[in-house]
Parts: structure tokens; C-alpha cells; sequence
């Protein structure tokens, strides 16, 4: 496997609340060091319970990677929809076993989107330092990326909504829909 991204077993899809016991298994799944990233810290599976139950509590959009129908990756775009300019944070988590093969790419490549199309002005990630996949993400997608002794600050600047932008955040939507009426089985067959 050496490019999921274009791979037709991998479903990138908007999350809901209906899917949060998927999401906890998700960060459940996550191995210390990944849970250490993903987390800026250590975090018990009570802690990951919690987190998950309230993940849709503020104004979050997220966005899934699902291989052969189990979420593997996860990003999260959490901020201030409503003040202007718009800024948010995105927090992003692949599971060890996925990392390295184009979901972190994927899945940056629907929450920009999502984010552009909604006129968000500032992407804000954070990061340990020792992240160096997420600070390689960051840059790859031309973030700026600033160091101080703790962590790494990658900074985006979306531009305002384009036709691809638009496609790229309905392709997620209607595939999304499809999965969620007809399942997962009947979407890899295409």
C-alpha cells in the first residue's frame, strides 16, 4: 500500500455525533506515543472518553479516514466560526499502523476545504516538537511554521472559497450520505 489517499478502500467522510463511539475507539487505538502527540500529553482511556463524548460541543467540524469501513484517522477543526477574522485550531491523530501512507494528507486536504469554504482567515496546529510528521504535514501544505521550547505552531492562511474547494467539501458530503444510507460494503464496490 503506498498511496491510500487515491486508494478506493479509503473513505473520507464528514464525523457526526452518531459516530462517536467509532471516534473513541479511534483515540482508544491510538499508541502512547501517538496518543502523547495527538494529545500534547499522557491520557488515560477515561480522559479519551470524556474528550470524545464532548468533541462536537464546540462548533467542531470533523472529518474521518476510514479504511475498509474502521476510522483510522481523525482531524478536528475547532475554533471561533462566528468572530471575524475567523481562526481555528486543527488537531489531527492517525493511528501507528495507518501513519505514513497519505491519510494525514487526505485528511488535510478535506478540513482546508471545509475551512475555505467558510471563509476561515487563520489555521492554527500545535505540536510537540519531537511531532516531526505533523510539523512535515505543516509544511508540506506551506504552512509557517514558529518553534519555541515546548512545541511547534504551524500557521495557514486559507484563500477564499474556489470551485475545487467547493467540490472537494461536496465529494465528502455526497460519499458521507451514500455511506451512512447504504454502508460501507456497497461503497467499496465502485
Amino acid at each position: 500500500m503506498t498511496n491510500t489517499k487515491h486508494d478506493s478502500r479509503l473513505l473520507m467522510r464528514r464525523l457526526h455525533a452518531s459516530d462517536q463511539k467509532e471516534i473513541c475507539e479511534h483515540f482508544i487505538r491510538l499508541d502512547a506515543g501517538t496518543r502523547r502527540s495527538r494529545f500534547c500529553g499522557s491520557i488515560n482511556d477515561a480522559e479519551i472518553a470524556k474528550y470524545a463524548a464532548k468533541i462536537f460541543d464546540n462548533d467542531s467540524i470533523i472529518c474521518g479516514a476510514f479504511f475498509d469501513g474502521i476510522l483510522r484517522g481523525i482531524v478536528e477543526l475547532r475554533g471561533s466560526f462566528h468572530s471575524w477574522p475567523r481562526v481555528t485550531e486543527a488537531a489531527f491523530s492517525v493511528e501507528k499502523d495507518w501513519q505514513n501512507i497519505g491519510i494525514g494528507d487526505a485528511l488535510f486536504d478535506q478540513i482546508f476545504a471545509r475551512a475555505q469554504n467558510r471563509g476561515i482567515r487563520t489555521i492554527q496546529m500545535l505540536c510537540l516538537r519531537e511531532n516531526s510528521r505533523m510539523r512535515h504535514l505543516a509544511a508540506k501544505h506551506n504552512a509557517t511554521l514558529q518553534f519555541d521550547e515546548d512545541g511547534v505552531q504551524a500557521v495557514l492562511h486559507p484563500h477564499w472559497p474556489t470551485p475545487v474547494s467547493v467540490a472537494t467539501e461536496f465529494r465528502g458530503e455526497a460519499i458521507g450520505f451514500l455511506h451512512l444510507m447504504f454502508g460501507w460494503r456497497k461503497l467499496g464496490a465502485r
